[in-house]
């Protein structure tokens, strides 16, 4: 009877324990196009802080996540270079 309360317990603990986790470390692909441009050459950071899409500027790019970003601005550059995540489209950039 020990050894099932045991089994149960340490099943528990995993399962709480890789929920928690997962999200956190678990940072997904982005998709991108044949070119490997990320969200179509639109500026990320641009949708979070003006609240639109703003089209890329071809000297302002950086690769992350295995895929290429642009942005419109070098100011928008140094903010998704610092934070990443923040401005990184959810669910594979869709």
């Amino acid at each position: 009877m020990k050894l099932v309360h045991l089994s149960v317990c340490i099943s528990l603990f995993v399962s709480v324990l890789l929920i928690t986790i997962d999200p956190v470390f678990a940072f997904e692909q982005v998709h991108s196009t044949i070119f490997g441009v990320a969200i179509k050459g639109y500026d990320t950071v641009a949708y979070h802080t003006k609240g639109q899409a703003l089209k890329r500027r071809s000297k302002y790019a950086y690769k992350w996540n295995d895929a290429k970003w642009y942005f419109s601005s070098k100011e928008h550059k140094d903010l998704f270079i610092k934070d990443p995540e923040k401005y990184a489209p959810r669910y594979s950039g869709y």
